[in-house]
């Protein structure tokens, strides 16, 4: 079973007081997004594991795209990228076996780069409730650092699923918990004024609930397509279903329904998911998700962008399309640009309130290595 951790009162108070400060600096924004950690001394980059900001020299892009090039001139055969397709239910199952919840990180800095997943009477409140909290339990740290190895455990499909009992399992598991929306006008969280859903990443979903203040009127959904992930998500000590609905979900079948009415939700958080479908079906996956958002709800998205060192590694041979690769395991990635971004969320009839590209340098101090990392970073509106 995951274990607890005893987080200090100051730990939590230091983590509510930045994101405090910063929304009263900025009215609301963070005032320096995605980092302030700045290389001015090319003798300092040692000194710490990640460099924010970072600006690519002209040798520096040349670089990143004859290795993409490269690693992308042979191509996996159309007859055999289906199995892609009909064997990825069974590689996110073996994957939640083998790992169970181990693989998931901390990521209090959803907090500071997107506030919005706080309610309104929660951003400005949050750090005078730690100060009267004897403490507040959170998730032990994951032991797993490989960047490309916990991002992408969504489960989410990449084709079309065509494993006969696997479908039939999620389908009888999406159609229990959808009836309640689809067959009667009560749904879980129907007396919330604030809901999040967050595709996939669920146990983040049970960290986020535990962090809200008592008697914030909030409520959290997680979905996936695997059953297995699902369970872990249920069998976490900190799973709260009166706060919290973990159900099984393929967000990219088209007729399957949400367990929550359109129109119901506050914010939508995607953070490494879209990457892993593939590219001829995420224009449908936002479009259908975004229907769900409420006029002036807000779309959270991050994931992997072009040219990221993950991308550069990969061998030749993995390339299913451009941009768009397989790694060992079966899973998939694509990696965006800013201006894949703004069309994609655009096209589905969203406003721009931000659209980054965070280049940065991680470090590994042991082997004495810098990799360049980029990573896309932005929040679309549904117009009022």
């Amino acid at each position: 079973m995951h274990k607890l951790r005893s987080l200090s009162v100051a730990k939590v108070a230091k983590v509510f007081s930045r994101l405090s400060t910063r929304l009263k600096n900025t009215a609301g924004r963070p005032s320096a997004p995605l980092g302030s950690r700045i290389l001015t001394n090319p003798d300092d980059i040692f000194k710490h594991n990640m460099w924010d900001h970072v600006q690519w020299s002209e040798e520096d892009k040349e670089n990143a795209q004859q290795k993409a090039q490269e690693n992308s001139c042979v191509k996996i055969p159309l007859n055999e990228q289906g199995k892609f397709d009909t064997e990825a239910y069974q590689y996110w199952d073996k994957f939640y076996e083998m790992h169970q919840d181990k693989f998931f990180k901390d990521r209090k800095w959803l907090f500071l780069e997107f506030p919005e997943l706080l309610p309104s009477d929660t951003k400005y409140q949050a750090t005078t409730r730690c100060h009267h909290q004897a403490e507040i339990l959170l998730p032990s740290e994951s032991n797993m650092d490989s960047e490309t190895r916990h991002h992408q455990h969504s489960g989410t499909t990449h084709y079309r699923r065509h494993a006969p009992d696997c479908q039939k399992a999620r389908q009888g598991a999406s159609l229990e918990n959808n009836e309640d929306a689809t067959q009667t006008s009560t749904f879980p969280g129907q007396h919330a004024s604030f809901r999040i859903l967050e595709v996939s990443k669920n146990i983040e979903a049970v960290k986020l609930s535990i962090l809200f203040p008592r008697g914030t009127d909030a409520f959290l959904y997680c979905c996936d397509f695997s059953p297995r992930a699902i369970q872990v998500v249920k069998d976490h000590p900190d799973y709260d279903d009166s706060v919290c609905h973990a159900f099984v979900h393929d967000i990219c079948e088209e007729m399957a329904s949400f367990p929550f009415p359109p129109q119901s939700l506050d914010v939508i958080l995607a953070v490494f998911v879209l990457s892993s479908i593939h590219p001829e079906r995420m224009q449908g996956v936002v479009g259908r998700l975004s229907t769900y958002l409420k006029h002036g709800g807000i779309f959270l998205f991050r994931d992997y962008g072009r040219y990221d060192f993950s991308q550069l590694r990969f061998k030749k041979g993995r390339c299913l399309s451009e941009n768009f690769y397989t790694r060992g395991d079966g899973t998939c990635v694509y990696f965006f640009t800013k201006e894949e971004v703004h069309d994609l969320f655009s096209s589905a009839g969203l406003e721009e309130i931000q659209n980054l590209e965070d280049r940065r340098l991680q470090v590994n101090r042991g082997k004495k290595v810098a990799m360049h990392r980029v990573w896309m970073q932005s929040k679309y509106r549904k117009s009022y």
